[in-house]
Formats: structure tokens, sequence, C-alpha cells
């Protein structure tokens, strides 16, 4: 059989009322292009007819026993026979005989090409209110930040794809995340992503949407923050850190008076508390981002490729020891203050100011003592013995 310029593939679970318009629509696109390719149903366990209907419109079938979203697009993607997939629901809510642009975006070069809801038209019933104003915006603001994807809507279900590179990537999302994942996965991949503005028209089917609001969403923004290490515990580590050491130092002579409410030991206290959680948050992004590359799931950035040219299990236990150090000499200055009284009560306050610095820098110590050598034990640069 000769090879196919394109496969218009769309997945299927009980589309009785449209899936036979839609394949139609993407055969009449063939036809009237001249574009060599096929029209290709993922079924994903329709018991309403969905499967006859979509043969005898003119779709080749292929059955997706793995129940989900993504796992109908995956099982399609691998069964494809063109050069190039351009996907979408079997709802009727895409135009399938406007897939021009989409095409002539692909032969141009790009590795994807994405729909864009918001340029090319909502029309009226077609997006719920939530979608259209809190989840979307929100979900792509957040890829876009996160991972610098110059995808507009994130979740468009409209999209093309370079069918071999799309099956390089690792894409294993089993339910609807599988659109943020295959993004991101590009994005980080260096692909070459357009944008083709788009319309969505009301779904014409008459059941409700295999899509939940909220539980969809979680899935979305919780694979987002999975794939980003740096803003889901880096950045925030690093901001305790900055914010709880300034607050210890700043209370470390004396009470801090702003606008008549002070601030003593008490907030000390807290902001030690920050630091530590700050110094931890940090470690956990270092070893989350050093197994994510292990399981190529993550580049290696150029920050982390510097930070493994300087890291060695030696460097780190000399950095924790330092600062246990540090903090057992200031409870040594403690007890010897202490003796110095011949073991009489101390002020607590004066001497909350010195413990709970040295309590800080011993915890702090500890931590990046015991995070070295699990990074050492994960290490994944090719040669261990350059350090």
């Amino acid at each position: 059989m000769p090879p196919l310029e394109l496969t218009v593939l769309m997945p299927c679970l009980n589309e009785v009322e449209t899936v036979a318009t839609c394949v139609g629509k993407a055969v009449a696109f063939l036809e009237r292009t001249g574009i060599q390719g096929e029209v290709l149903v993922a079924d994903n366990g329709s018991s309403d007819g969905s499967v006859e209907l979509a043969r005898g419109a003119g779709a080749r079938l292929v059955h997706v026993a793995q129940k989900g979203y993504g796992s109908a697009l995956l099982g399609g993607l691998q069964a494809a026979r063109g050069r190039y997939v351009i996907m979408a629901d079997a709802d009727d809510s895409y135009d399938f005989s406007q897939l021009d642009a989409f095409v002539a975006s692909l032969r141009a070069g790009n590795t994807m090409v994405i729909g864009h809801r918001f340029r090319g038209g909502i029309r009226p019933g077609a997006m719920p209110f939530l979608h259209r104003y809190l989840g979307n915006p929100l979900l792509s603001f957040a890829g876009r930040l996160f991972f610098a994807s110059p995808v507009g809507d994130f979740h468009c279900g409209l999209r093309g794809v370079e069918r071999a590179a799309a099956l390089k990537l690792g894409l294993c999302a089993p339910g609807m995340e599988f659109a943020s994942e295959m993004i991101v996965k590009a994005t980080l991949a260096s692909w070459r992503i357009a944008e083709v503005p788009t319309v969505l028209s009301p779904a014409g089917r008459s059941r409700p949407p295999h899509l939940r609001s909220w539980r969809d969403g979680w899935r979305h923004l919780r694979f987002l923050l999975m794939m980003s290490p740096r803003w889901l515990m880096l950045y925030p580590g690093l901001c305790l850190i900055g914010l709880g050491a300034a607050a210890e130092l700043a209370i470390l002579r004396g009470p801090v008076v702003i606008d008549g409410v002070g601030f003593d030991i008490h907030t000390m206290l807290y902001a030690a508390g920050a630091t530590v959680l700050g110094i931890q948050l940090v470690l956990f992004s270092l070893v989350a981002r050093t197994i994510g590359v292990l399981k190529k799931l993550l580049p290696v950035s150029a920050p982390f490729a510097r930070f493994l040219r300087v890291f060695s299990l030696e460097r780190g236990i000399l950095a924790g020891a330092s600062m246990c150090l540090a903090g057992l000499g200031l409870a040594v200055y403690s007890v010897l203050s202490w003796a110095h009284t011949r073991l009489s009560a101390l002020d607590p306050v004066t001497m909350m100011r010195v413990a709970i610095p040295s309590v800080t820098l011993m915890l702090a110590g500890a931590e990046i003592i015991f995070a070295s050598f699990l990074l050492g034990f994960i290490d994944i640069r090719p040669n261990d013995s350059s350090d």
C-alpha cells in the first residue's frame, strides 16, 4: 500500500448522533483537496452503533481497549498510516471539511499545528462559561508560564502533528490531560508549533459530555505541575528561604516594630520553619528534576547541566556539614552562656534569638547532607569519575 500523506483521526465513545457526519465531512475534504489520506476512528468501546455508522460513512476502525481520551488518541496515532495526523472529537464541534490551513501549516514544516478557538470564534452554547472564562485561560496561562510554550489555547481538541515525531514523545496520559501532555512534551522537545484560528461549534449530540470540569481540570493542572519542578517546588522554596532568612536576621538583634506592630521571637520561629521548608522544597526540586531526566520526561536544562557539573556527593556533604557546624557553634555558645550564669534561669527571649538560628542551621545542614547522598545515588551523569 503506498504511503498516505494524511490521517484524519477521531476518538469515539458512543457518538452515534454525530460520528457519521464527522466522517462524511473528513472524506469530503480529502476528495475535494485530492490529498492521499484516510479517516480513522479510534473506538474506545462504543455500544450504541457508532462503529457501524463510522465504517459505513467511509472510516477505517481501530479498537482501543484501554479507556480514556488519551488512550484512544494514542492508539489511533499508532495505527495511523498517514505522515501527518489531524485529530479532533467526533462530536461535530469542529468542521472536518475545513482542514486546509492545518495541512498547509504541516506541509510548511511545522511539527504541530494547534487550533485557537479564542481567535477563530466560539459560537453560542459551544463552551460553558466556566471553561471559557476560567478553566481554559487559567490552564493555558499556566502552561505558557511553566514551559515558555507559544500555544495560546492549550486545550483545543483540533490539532495536527507529524506522526513519526509524535510517536517519539513518549506520550502516555490516558485521560483528558493527554491534550496538555502533547503540548508540554512538544515544547520541551523544541518542536515548531503553529496556531490556526478555529471555530468551535456546539456539539451535535444530546448526551452529556465525557468531560468532567473539576476532575479533568485538576488532572490538567496536576500534570503541568508535575512536569515543572521549578514552579512546583524550586521557586516557592527559594521565596520561603529568602523571606524566612531575612526575617530571622532582622529579628536577631531585637524585636522589629512596624506601624506599632511588634515582631519578636515568635515570628522568628515561624520564619525558621519557612526557611527549613524552603530548603526542603529546593532539594525536592533537584531530586524531581534528576528523576525526570533519568526517566526521559524532562530535558537537561542549561541551569541543571551547570548544577550537575558542579555537584558531587563530597561537596554536598561539605556544604551541609558546614551549616551543621555553624548551628552547633551557636548551640555551644548558648550552653556556655548558661554555664556562665551557673546554670541559673536565662531570659528566654534573649536565648531564643540564638537557639532558633542554631536549630535552623543544623536542620538545614542535615537535610543537605542526606539529599546529597540521594542525588549521588541517582546520579545521571555519564561519567561518574569526573569529579
